[in-house]
């Protein structure tokens, strides 16, 4: 798109902009995309395509309309002038008509009278120029450091986060341009052609998200993500279309599956809040597996189950035990995914204790710090494929080959 349509798509952007609405470059260009599946003469396509592009705030709806009522009318003679008045303030008696900022700054100077004030009839210049956004900042910001207003725009992206979790080949079959021949319905399309076959119906396998299960723990060495964290967990649960399993321990398991169903964040947080004693205390991830392997495990981790477990690794239980139950979770899951908070520092080593029995039985080590590694989260679990990731299949190897070489070497009875 060239010519003055894109320069003026531009002008309307910056003018958005210095509205202060979040528009940004990647909008502008999904609105110049869009507009080449419509039909730009028609005035309700272009403006509802303009709207549901570059409004994502309820509150600015009423600002974008009269913005877009003023913006793309019809030039009155004589120059290009906008009617902004309506827009910050109601004004009692007229509205001053607005002339519109170019693209370039210009040098020139309103003309002043003697005494170096503004002519009263001059109509005021809504200067438009562009903010700066801090939203890039805050996508690569550490949680732990984030004052509280960061924490609530934080918040609010996440709820615009598209979660979408890879597909699992089922048993089943559906119609299609597969290899295999459905009889069935061959026979009963032959049916409306006198009996005769005119063309073989064919099946192809099915497919489906993968079930999604979450351990989070939220002890008193997780307590600067905890809050955090279960605002990640309530826009995952919200955001995809199958059931999502969540689990919080401290100290003891404790399912909040329901209390994140169909409830507002603040709402859901309250329920999760009642539901869970043992807030902010000891860390045991030996005894929490059990629990989740024994009790749960056999109900959620069906169907080539994904399991995110966020936790730093900061252990006080039995080692042994957290060895064991870890392997079991491998073993019951399609993929495990280790979520560290403090993966992200780069003075960062997995040294403690619970981090070096639970790597070898981990498929994924990510870091889940800031708004960025969420992002690269939701990719990873959009491109999930039929196998195991590369580390489970190198340190079952690793553990095999351990093995033959200890029964070589074991001295006979």
């Amino acid at each position: 798109m060239t010519g003055h349509l894109l320069h003026n798509l531009i002008l309307f952007g910056r003018l958005l902009r210095g509205l202060g609405l979040d528009v940004n470059p990647g909008r502008m260009i999904d609105l110049v995309h869009a507009l080449g599946h419509i039909e730009i003469g028609r005035k309700p396509d272009f403006y509802h395509a303009a709207r549901s592009l570059l409004v994502h705030r309820h509150e600015d709806e009423p600002l974008f309309d009269q913005a877009f009522e003023m913006f793309w009318r019809k030039p009155s003679e004589g120059g290009v002038t906008l009617e902004m008045g309506g827009l910050q303030v109601r004004p009692r008696f007229r509205r001053p008509l607005v002339t519109p900022p170019p693209l370039r700054p210009s040098d020139a100077k309103p003309p002043e009278d003697g005494e170096g004030q503004s002519p009263a009839d001059q109509p005021p210049i809504l200067q438009v120029t562009v903010t700066y956004s801090d939203r890039e900042v805050l996508r690569h910001k550490d949680f732990a450091e984030m004052s509280g207003e960061e924490l609530d725009a934080v918040r609010r992206l996440m709820t615009a986060l598209v979660w979408q979790l890879g597909e699992r080949r089922t048993r089943r079959r559906k119609p299609g341009k597969g290899r295999l021949l459905d009889l069935r319905r061959t026979v009963r399309k032959s049916l409306r052609y006198g009996g005769e076959v005119l063309e073989w119906a064919r099946r192809e396998p099915k497919y489906k998200p993968r079930p999604l299960v979450i351990v989070a723990d939220i002890s008193g060495s997780m307590e600067r993500y905890t809050r955090l964290l279960l605002h990640f967990i309530y826009s995952l649960t919200a955001g995809l279309d199958q059931p999502v399993e969540a689990f919080v321990f401290s100290t003891r398991l404790t399912r909040i599956t329901r209390q994140l169903h169909g409830r507002e964040v603040e709402a859901a947080l309250r329920e999760v809040g009642q539901a869970v004693s043992d807030w902010s205390g000891g860390t045991r991830i030996g005894e929490a597996l059990k629990a989740f392997n024994f009790d749960w495990g056999r109900r959620v981790l069906g169907h080539g189950a994904v399991v995110l477990f966020i936790s730093d690794g900061w252990d006080r239980g039995d080692v042994d035990l957290l060895r064991r139950e870890m392997a079991r979770l491998q073993r019951t899951c399609h993929r495990l995914i280790w979520l560290n908070p403090l993966l992200g520092s780069p003075e960062y080593e997995p040294l403690t204790r619970g981090m070096q029995a639970a790597l070898p039985y981990i498929d994924d080590f990510l870091p889940v710090h800031n708004l960025a590694s969420l992002e690269d989260l939701a990719r990873r679990l959009t491109d999930l494929d039929e196998r195991r990731g590369i580390r489970a299949r190198r340190t079952a190897i690793e553990r095999r080959e351990r093995t033959l070489i200890n029964a070589e070497t074991a001295e006979p009875r």
